[in-house]
């Protein structure tokens, strides 16, 4: 719908594929020539919303969880894990029953890949490998996201684990957690970050011997 304007508050409007629909505003106002002021309206109006932005697409579809589903359907869970998408997909007897968004392990720290089981499970839960160097009497943090076996500790300070409640561990200490922390891409040491409410969610209806499942 092209517009040519002459001057100051004045200028001709055409509407797209029609050159006879002729329109001339002056000082804020169309003279319509050959069709009704209705029409033109309508065709502003299109002008207008052509311009407007797209509205952004969800990255990731929402996470979403039916209890109900996990807790009645027959069969046994398991739990499938993509890498690439990196969500998480929770099944009871072959029906998905829910889905959550997660952060794996980061670059030197890849989640391994494969066919696991559920070994353990712990409600409160604090790493015995990653965690932050606290000072003795303020129990102010001196020195966050460190790894105990290899970053020295300062004097005067104790080692603290980071936390992973809700800890479902399925290989070596690798396991699913709570974190408050699931970015859109690969963040953790290894382990597979949760939001909190899915982690309870995924913890509650995982007995111990669910088949775990990680693909790329």
């Amino acid at each position: 719908m092209p517009f040519r304007i002459s001057r100051p508050y004045e200028f001709f409007f055409y509407v797209s594929g029609s050159p006879d629909l002729k329109f001339e505003v002056i000082g804020g106002r169309a003279m319509h020539k050959t069709c009704s002021y209705g029409v033109f309206l309508s065709a502003l109006l299109l002008c207008v919303f052509a311009l407007l932005p797209a509205a952004p697409l969800e990255a990731r579809p929402a996470s979403w969880f039916d209890e109900q589903a996990a807790a009645g359907a027959p069969g046994s869970p398991k739990i499938r894990v993509d890498l690439s998408e990196q969500l998480a997909y929770f099944y009871k007897g072959g029906k998905l029953v829910g889905v959550s968004r997660v952060s794996s392990g980061r670059s030197g720290f890849r989640t391994p890949r494969g066919n696991f089981r559920v070994l353990s499970k712990k409600t409160r839960h604090r790493s015995s490998q990653f965690g932050m160097y606290v000072d003795r009497d303020t129990h102010r943090v001196v020195r966050a996201d460190v790894e105990r076996d290899k970053d020295p500790r300062p004097p005067g300070t104790y080692y603290r684990g980071a936390k992973m409640n809700y800890f479902i561990r399925f290989h070596r200490g690798v396991g699913f957690h709570a974190s408050g922390s699931v970015p859109d891409r690969p963040a953790s040491h290894g382990c597979v970050r949760m939001p909190p409410d899915m982690a309870r969610k995924f913890y509650r209806h995982a007995p111990i011997g669910t088949r775990v499942t990680v693909t790329r």
